[in-house]
């Protein structure tokens, strides 16, 4: 039945999956209501389960998109060609805001179902979360330049200690900037900062540049 609501007029189905992600987002799914969310995306409740059977298929859906849009927007989008692992994850962490920026409710959404218990959702969900985590390994660690790297470092855990540091930044970012418009927010500087964090730690685990 989800071929009625994708044929809705795009302005109203983005408010109702605005409503639901948040939803979701907020309260999990045995707690999320659908009281809560016709009433946030403005329709009648029997409208909602005209679009979705059940709460839970109406969950899945928005597992589906939110997938769809993490691996087509974001993953897809990273360039393997850069073989600095610190700019190749700079590059990828301007594409995670860029989608953030636009689709908040969307990461905010995957978050509580990065920590779910996946073995419980559909098979085609679970391999289009396999295919997430496989695609995103890959664009992120190969056809690396390990050579940039100084001489007897331990590159895994020097990976580990970089990804930790620029996804605690977006964390700490995407919290002081919650309840913000980000269509009408200037990224530039928290970029600018986000740039010094990294040139940090291409100080501490790349080799020093010849004639610097």
């Amino acid at each position: 039945m989800t071929h009625l609501f994708e044929s809705l007029e795009e302005e109203k189905k983005q408010r109702i999956l605005n409503a639901a992600l948040n939803e979701f987002a907020d309260h999990g799914f045995e707690r999320a209501s659908t009281n809560r969310i016709v009433k946030h995306a403005k329709i009648g409740k029997g409208m909602l389960f005209h679009y979705f059977n059940t709460k839970k298929d109406l969950y899945h859906y928005l597992l589906h998109y939110c997938l769809d849009k993490t691996i087509n927007d974001y993953l897809k989008q990273i360039d393997i060609t850069e073989r600095d692992f610190i700019e190749r994850f700079k590059k990828a962490g301007e594409l995670k805001m860029e989608l953030f920026a636009e689709h908040p409710n969307v990461l905010n959404f995957l978050g509580t179902f990065f920590l779910a218990d996946i073995k419980e959702l559909p098979e085609d969900i679970q391999a289009k979360y396999t295919q997430l985590q496989k695609e995103g390994y890959e664009k992120i660690y190969s056809n690396i330049d390990y050579s940039l790297f100084r001489e007897n470092t331990d590159v895994e855990k020097a990976f580990k200690m970089i990804n930790w540091v620029i996804e605690g930044y977006e964390r700490e970012l995407k919290a002081s900037l919650k309840g913000q418009s980000f269509s009408e927010l200037n990224m530039e500087p928290y970029f600018k900062e986000f740039y010094k964090y990294l040139d940090m730690l291409k100080s501490a685990f790349y080799k020093k540049e010849e004639g610097k």
